[in-house]
Parts: C-alpha cells; structure tokens; sequence
C-alpha cells in the first residue's frame, strides 16, 4: 500500500515539476533557438553583427503587425513571431544603437494612420474594409526613413537580408554611387514585337535599394568623380572618348563591373534581317580595353555545354529539351574563394561568351564563373534563329577544357590610350593596381533568367529562383568596398537539389541522344537507298519495285525497333528514379527506427547485465 502511495505521489511530483519547467521556460527562455540547420539560417549572420557593430548614430525600428486582426490566421501570426524574433535579436546585438518599438494598428487608430504615413501596405481581409498590417519602418537620428511595406510569408529565407539591407541603409549617411552606362534598356521602355511598354528590371530596382544610380550618357567624356562603381551593360560600339573616360576612370583606381556579350539574346538588334548580321549586332566587347588590361573575350564565339544545359520547353507542346547555350551553373562551378561569388549557390546564363588571359599580362587574371568540361565554342551565327537546342546538343563535340565565363582583373596595368586621344593629352598612363570584373553575358541581368516578379496590391515582389541578382548586388557591394551584406544575402538559398536524380536524368538523355543519332543515320541510310533504287522514269517515279518494299519494311521494323528501345530508356530512367525512392524510403521509415531500437534493446541488456 504504501509502494502504491509513494508511486502516486512521485508521478504527481514528475507532472508538478514538468508543469513548472514549461512555465518558467517559456516566461524566461521566450527568446532560445537551437538552430540545428547546416546553414544556421536561422541564427544572425557575421555579416549582419559587422553592421550593428558599426552603427555610429541610433536608429528605431517600428515593427507594424496587426495582431488582433490576424488572430484568425495562424500561419501569419507564426511567421509574425519569427518577425518579432528576429528583431529582438537585432536589437540585443546593437548593443542600444537600435530601438524596437511593436505596434499594432487598429482599425481608425493612430497607429494606423502611423503605418500609411510611412507607406505601409495594408492587406484588405475581407468586404468589411479590415486591413492587416504586417512591415516594418525605419528611422535614423538625422529623420530618414526606410521600409518593408509587407512581409510576403513565402519570402522567410530572405528575411535577414531583408531587415540587415534597411537597416545599413539608415546607418550609412549617403548611399555609394553607381555610374550606370548601358545598351540595355534596364530602366523599362517600349517592346515594338507587343507594342506594350516594358518594366524596369528587377536587377536595377534591387541595386536601387542599396545605391544611388546615376545613369550616364553613351558619349559621354568624363566619369564624374562622385561614382563609386561603374557598370558598364552590353557596351556596344561606343565611341573613343567614352572608352577614354572608362580608361581613365579605371587608371585612377576607380572600379569597374563590365556585361559583354557574343550574342545578347535580350538585345532586340536592329530589326529582322540575316543571321549573320542580327548576331553581329547583338555583340557587344570592349576590346581596346581588355587588351590593355590583359584579357580578351574570344570574338563571336558562344560557350555549349552539356553538362550544365538548361531544360527549356520548345514547340507548341512545350515539350522539355536541354539548351546547350543556356547555363545552370551550380555551386562546383562557382569559385568559392572569391567574397562576391562564395555564398552563391546557382547562377543561369544565355549564350554567354568565354574570357582569355593575354600572354605576358601583368594583370592577375581569377576565373570566378567556369563552364564544365564537357563544353565547346559555337558560333554566335548558330544561334541566331535557333529552332531545336536538341539538334546542336547532338552535335556537340566537348574539347574537356573549363571556359571562363566571368572572371576578376586585378593589377598594375597601362592605359590603352597611353598618348591620350585627339584634344585630351594629360591622362594617366599606368596604375598601380586596378580591380575590375567581366562577364561575358547581359543575360543573365534578364528578369527571365533568375526571377519571377509577383504583382502584391501594386508592390512588384520578387521570387528569385537563381542568384543572379545577388551576384551583381555583391559584385557591387565588394567593389564599393562594402562586404557585410554579402554574407547575408544568399543564406535564404537552402534549395537541395536531387543530384543523384539529375545524374541519373542526365545519362539516360546521353542514351537517348544516342538512341536518336542511330534513329536519324539509319532514316538517311534508308533514303538514300531507297533513291539509288527509285526508277529515273518520271511516270515510274512513285511505284516501287520489289526491292524498294523489302528496304521499306526493313526501315519500318528498325523504326519501331528503336522506338522501342527508346521507350525502354525512359522506362529505365523512371524506374532508376523509383527503385531509389524506394531505397530512401526504407531507409527512413525502416532501417534508421530498426537501428534505434535494437540499440535501445541492446543498451537496456548491458545494463541489466552490469546490475546482475
């Protein structure tokens, strides 16, 4: 009776106790994560600490959420918490530099009237007129001010960058300067093929968030001095005393983040006319330039390649076929080294061309984008009106040679106008050093090749889906000589491909392919036989002999065999694919909870053992 007594009394002590852990913990741990992801995305970057760190002036942030009108919603208000979370830990790391004031605005308030002066987007709720508040606003001690007018719930992975970008915006007094030159039309216009105006660029809204643009004229004959970066898009054709001014601005320690271009798909050219002459005038170079500094960017020339073609729907059925010419680069060919390119984790390129080192240039010459080994040249031509990728897939003939597709110069280096030119004598004729970084693709700016831009109540929001867009935000940040952000910004890109899956995709389309090539020589074989047999006589010519209806069946049945054998690769792909889904699935649900158990089992006999 008493065992029976003291085992009621020790489980109502156990419940007691465990009761009051969990009230104490969550009154005095409300703030402790364990963050056991491998990329810690949910821990504050050492990025984001350099930026609280260096605050000088103080700063207040008013975090809008709607509480009680979200009260119904319990994925908003669980990202909401992590909202609030994640300020707070803002906030502890600022060391009092940074203010968190949490408001909620309720209908015909003050506080509502707060959030629309600071722009804030109110999402309506229902017919009744209710709004959801959900961003946040920023404000530094000199009165500007800063925000995120909406939280999107399916943009969590960029939430630190997000926060950590507005509020460096605030910490810095006057925002770097990029001199921006372009034949692109990055700033929107007018589609003549639709007849329908065309936004701004994703990528440019982006850097306008971080730096001041100031877009320079194509003629002009002078960088000014108050630029930071200049970046030069799809240079083409420009005249001598611009590329002087580049020179210039280059030499005396300026930097320079260039997009050339064999055969920039996202320029419309001139019109419709030849191929040959609708690539040559989508080509873009800075030839005088690269020369001088030690680089040169192979003419006309467009990198395949097959181990990292896109997959790209073609036809009315939009059928899926792999594009040689456009690239998804993934992390093995991304240098990691390089602050700019080591948190990215993909990029897409179109049509990109390839960059040399010159022989004997005192320039260091650091590939930051490499194509893989199973890529070769094309011609730009080939790819002028291009109809089926799959055809110079086929006829690609891989060299084993990694080909350069962005690449960082850096250096002493000469002017390549050491004479100056006609009325401008007195320039500078060398530099110590220069830092500048090419790339040999304007597509990859396109919002088509990295974004997908959701219209959200008038708010443009982007959904990236490759890090296009940062690559260019840290190329600028590196050269403006700000790197904190850059360890933020590519965190949210947590994305685990399937790559035994897409090995497994990649070698049964090689056997396809090779399936399709014995498919076209033998149909060839056949016609041409059947041409050599035909009767020369007009009046004969659609009779077939003897002969030519054997031939024919032959060709029929080989025909079907192969159609056979092809089925039978996309069956065995498929069934690769599922015998190891089946094999992951036993290891998950069966082998690892078998593993645990008999542990258990034998932990529980070496311990009954150890007592006997």
């Amino acid at each position: 009776m008493k065992r029976v007594i003291y085992s009621g009394a020790g489980l109502l002590l156990i419940a007691l106790a465990f009761l009051a852990f969990n009230i104490l913990s969550g009154l005095s741990l409300t703030n402790a994560r364990l963050d056991l992801t491998e990329q810690k995305l949910y821990t504050i970057s050492d990025g984001t600490r350099r930026i609280l760190e260096g605050l000088e002036e103080p700063i207040e942030l008013k975090f809008f959420y709607s509480d009680e009108a979200a009260k119904d919603l319990v994925a908003l208000r669980n990202y909401a918490r992590r909202v609030e979370e994640m300020l707070r830990a803002y906030e502890r790391a600022a060391g009092g530099k940074l203010k968190l004031q949490v408001i909620d605005p309720e209908p015909f308030s003050e506080a509502e009237d707060q959030a629309a002066g600071f722009g804030l987007q109110g999402v309506p709720l229902d017919r009744g007129g209710d709004k959801v508040y959900f961003g946040l606003a920023g404000t530094n001690a000199e009165g500007a001010s800063q925000t995120i007018p909406f939280f999107p719930l399916d943009q969590e992975e960029f939430l630190e960058y997000e926060i950590s970008r507005l509020v460096q915006s605030l910490a810095s007094a006057r925002m770097p300067v990029v001199g921006l030159l372009s034949g692109l039309q990055l700033n929107g216009g007018f589609d003549m093929r639709s007849q329908q105006p065309t936004p701004p660029w994703m990528v440019l809204e982006e850097i306008r968030q971080l730096f001041h643009i100031e877009s320079l004229r194509r003629d002009i004959d002078a960088i000014p001095e108050d630029v930071s970066v200049l970046m030069l898009v799809h240079p083409k054709q420009l005249p001598e005393q611009t590329l002087y001014a580049v020179d210039q601005f280059v030499m005396r320690g300026g930097k320079l983040l260039v997009f050339v271009d064999p055969y920039s798909e996202a320029d419309p050219g001139m019109g419709i006319g030849p191929g040959e002459q609708l690539a040559e005038e989508r080509a873009s170079e800075l030839e005088p330039l690269f020369k001088a500094w030690g680089v040169r960017l192979v003419p006309q020339q467009v990198v395949a390649d097959a181990a990292f073609a896109m997959s790209v729907g073609v036809g009315a059925e939009r059928r899926p076929v792999r594009h040689p010419g456009w690239l998804s680069l993934p992390r093995q060919a991304i240098d990691s080294d390089d602050v700019v390119t080591a948190p990215l984790e993909s990029l897409t390129l179109a049509t990109a061309g390839m960059l040399e080192p010159l022989e004997g240039a005192s320039t260091r010459f650091t590939p930051l984008l490499r194509s893989s080994d199973l890529a070769a040249p094309l011609e730009a031509q080939r790819f002028a009106f291009l109809e089926n990728p799959e055809a110079l897939l086929r006829e690609l003939q891989p060299t084993g040679e990694r080909y350069v597709l962005a690449a960082r110069i850096q250096g002493p280096a000469k002017s390549a106008y050491p004479n100056g030119i006609e009325g401008r004598k007195d320039g500078l004729k060398e530099s110590e050093g220069i830092n500048v970084i090419a790339v040999a693709d304007t597509d990859l700016l396109a919002d088509r090749m990295w974004v997908q831009v959701q219209d959200f109540f008038g708010q443009r929001i982007p959904q990236p889906w490759a890090d296009n867009g940062a690559f260019v935000i840290n190329a600028l940040d590196n050269l403006a000589g700000s790197d904190a952000l850059i360890s933020v910004r590519s965190r949210g890109r947590f994305t685990r491909p399937f790559v035994v899956v897409e090995q497994l995709q990649r070698q049964a389309e090689a056997r396809f392919r090779e399936k399709e090539d014995v498919l076209q020589q033998r149909l060839a074989a056949t016609e041409q036989k059947l041409a050599e047999l035909q009767s020369p006589e007009p009046d004969k010519a659609l009779e077939l002999s003897d002969e030519q209806q054997v031939a024919l069946q032959q060709f029929l049945q080989e025909k079907l065999a192969i159609r056979k054998e092809l089925r039978e690769v996309r069956y065995q792909l498929n069934a690769d694919i599922e015998a190891l889904g089946r094999t992951l699935k036993f290891l998950n649900i069966a082998l690892v909870p078998a593993l645990l158990t008999l542990a258990a089992l034998a932990l529980w006999l070496w311990r009954r053992r150890r007592r006997a």
